[in-house]
């Protein structure tokens, strides 16, 4: 697993040249995402695998048909969401270090007296990093839509696939404990889409006016 520490240090850092907006979209990926994703969603999928029966006993027809509903894991899926969408924030922290690329100590004396403006090639960095956010935010969103067939789990799938004799049923454990959280994941998603919508918004009219 990520380490989330590691990670919302760096993006606390990049804070400081957000907007009010962006402050709030920080807050929401760090305690509706994160921290749920660590604290109860990792135990409510756990060993997945193990819990996904089939009712046969042809060897490999579980692992296939199991690899066949579910080629990636939800826990998976949403660090790798989570990572990606975090980066393009930090390509913020990136341009600002560029633009002071001098001696340390005096930047970090700068950077404790003001909070650099949001004007010029920093608004556009800004600006774009917004855009990416938000455009992967959608394509994750959809992933996940077209990978597991909607947000819902199954009580039941039915399998066909080599090596299983014929047409089988499989169960899938605590399907709704899973669907409440794949749910409230995609929900939270979609928050954070629309406060980067919000955000980038409010950055173009304020530029314009």
């Amino acid at each position: 697993m990520p380490s989330w520490g590691t990670l919302l240090a760096q993006l606390s850092g990049v804070n400081r040249y957000s907007t009010a907006l962006g402050k709030v979209w920080l807050s929401v990926l760090f305690i509706f995402r994160v921290m749920v994703l660590v604290v109860a969603a990792e135990s409510v999928w756990g060993d997945e695998q193990t819990d996904f029966t089939c009712n046969t006993l042809q060897p490999g027809c579980e692992n296939v048909c199991y690899d066949h509903f579910f080629p990636i894991s939800h826990i998976r899926l949403w660090c790798l969401q989570l990572l990606f969408v975090s980066t393009p924030t930090l390509l913020v922290a990136m341009h600002v270090a560029y633009r002071n690329h001098g001696d340390k100590k005096t930047l970090r004396q700068r950077l404790k007296k003001r909070r650099l403006r949001l004007t010029g090639a920093l608004w556009w960095t800004y600006a774009c990093s917004l855009l990416v956010r938000l455009l992967l935010e959608a394509g994750f969103m959809y992933v996940v839509y077209a990978v597991y067939r909607g947000f819902q789990t199954p009580r039941l799938v039915q399998c066909g696939e080599w090596p299983c004799p014929q047409r089988v049923d499989c169960f899938v454990s605590r399907p709704t404990e899973k669907t409440v959280f794949t749910v409230f994941m995609a929900a939270a998603s979609g928050a954070c889409m629309l406060l980067n919508l919000a955000e980038l918004a409010y950055l173009v009219v304020k530029a314009c006016c």
